[in-house]
């Protein structure tokens, strides 16, 4: 993700009052007439224009969010006058409009950095529909840019997205606990950038010039996990040809991230619970105490105080874990962030993939909108990154969305019942097509399946070679 917002919220200009302010570049006084009522209805701040010429001073006196552009004007072509305000502004919005609407001139003018294409006559709520996108595009990118430039001079937080009222209380929060020793505990769905937040903490803290060490302790067995934490001596076990350092020691006078804590075994908890109470650890097979002066910041997607109930958590590590507590809202919850982060994910991925892609288009942006988002944040950056790579243009289009993003096959097709299935039969079936599906979501990671099922990697494992699942390779190893 990238960097987010602060406190407030300001106008783009005292000029561009909500929501939004719109140039029409129309030679016909009827046409202009007609879209100044029609946006002025919708609150819209409207000024125009009735040549390429007169456009252009326009857009040097006063900033717009929108250009409503006629391709067919007197004195220059309207794909020139494009041309002419991307070179001034790349960021402007641009919707062409002409009477004269072919393919051709759709893609050119899409190619060229227009964000849509309208022809005349126009469907009125169709037109509003696409100027409220475009217009809301444009002031999320312009407002990131600010927000992210006051988040930097506050905070200095790195890689954080977010302008919601969830997302900026807890900006405030980190930036409160961040210089203190206290431990930190991370609750959230997976996806959600609890990673991020950490990182944060760790970076507004006195320890920021020491290490930040993460470490994902579900994906480790028990005993890998010991030794990567605590370290061993030569000779603990049969693979322990020399000594080895912890992640306790490799993070002294920093900070150590413990992923997915609420997937532990309660053997590791005690352990864990020692450091935290004396800042002593022995190396495995060692018989010498070790001080360290370490900051643990723990995450988890699980109800840690339900883990408790089960007794699958011990209570006296959850209580000297949740000193201070930062929840995570899941992206559904924030979705007035998702444009930001759309804006972010495009700037990122087009300049590694060397892509021209500049957004994405009003029809591609509603399903992002609408969609909910189960794999959170990190979906949404797979989503966009998919849709650049595969992008050859400036916009990207809704056939360039996953199906289930734009509800094209969301449902888990089920498999048809063998004639001479049992009922324990069918069900296995199911429950394989299903674990599959996830899988396949998941590009085959089986710990964030598991984390999406709501259900210990070890539970998810169990299935998996009871139902002789095939795991594939993930696609981005």
């Amino acid at each position: 993700m990238g960097e987010a917002a602060v406190l407030t919220r300001r106008p783009l200009s005292a000029e561009v009052a909500a929501p939004g302010s719109i140039l029409i570049i129309d030679d016909e006084a009827a046409i202009r007439e007609s879209l100044e009522t029609l946006l002025d209805m919708e609150g819209y701040s409207v000024a125009s224009a009735e040549s390429a010429e007169e456009g252009l001073a326009r857009i040097a006196e006063r900033p717009f969010d929108l250009v409503l552009l006629d391709l067919a004007l007197p004195d220059k072509s309207g794909m020139e006058l494009l041309h002419e305000i991307r070179e001034r502004d790349p960021e402007l919005a641009v919707i062409m409009i002409t009477a004269y609407g072919t393919v051709e001139n759709a893609v050119q003018a899409m190619q060229n950095g227009a964000a849509n294409f309208i022809q005349k006559p126009w469907d009125n709520e169709k037109l509003l529909a696409d100027v409220r996108i475009v217009v809301a595009r444009r002031r999320a990118e312009e407002e990131n840019i600010q927000l992210k430039r006051a988040l930097k001079q506050r905070y200095n937080f790195e890689n954080i997205v977010g302008k919601s009222e969830g997302m900026l209380r807890i900006f405030d929060l980190v930036a409160q606990v961040a210089p203190s020793r206290s431990t930190i505990l991370i609750q959230g769905e997976s996806g959600t950038g609890k990673e991020l937040i950490a990182k944060a903490i760790h970076m507004n803290s006195p320890r920021r010039d020491r290490p930040f060490v993460p470490v994902n302790t579900g994906s480790m067995p028990a005993d890998l996990l010991e030794s990567t934490l605590f370290g061993h001596v030569k000779g603990a076990f049969t693979s322990a040809i020399a000594s080895k350092k912890g992640l306790f020691e490799v993070a002294d006078r920093g900070t150590l991230f413990l992923d997915e804590i609420g997937t532990m075994n309660l053997e590791t908890q005690a352990k864990i619970l020692r450091v935290l109470q004396d800042r002593k650890f022995m190396h495995l097979g060692g018989v010498q105490e070790i001080q360290v002066d370490v900051r643990i910041i723990a995450a988890t997607n699980v109800d840690l105080k339900q883990a408790v109930r089960e007794g699958r958590f011990r209570e006296d590590l959850f209580y000297r874990l949740n000193v201070i507590t930062v929840d995570l809202p899941p992206l559904r919850d924030r979705r007035e962030d998702i444009p930001l982060l759309v804006d972010f994910f495009i700037k990122k991925f087009a300049a590694e993939n060397a892509r021209p892609v500049r957004q994405f288009s009003p029809e591609a942006m509603r399903p992002l909108m609408d969609y909910e988002w189960p794999g959170n944040v990190r979906e949404l950056e797979n989503v966009v990154e998919r849709a650049v790579v595969l992008s050859s243009g400036h916009t990207i289009g809704p056939d360039l969305l996953p199906d289930p993003v734009v509800g094209r096959g969301t449902a888990t097709r089920l498999p048809e019942p063998r004639p001479d299935a049992s009922l324990f039969d069918i069900m296995e079936d199911c429950e394989r097509r299903v674990i599959i599906d996830m899988l396949e979501k998941c590009d085959w990671n089986q710990t964030e399946a598991a984390n999406r099922f709501r259900i210990p990697l070890s539970t998810l494992n169990q299935k998996i070679k009871r139902l002789s699942v095939e795991i594939r390779r993930r696609a981005r190893e």
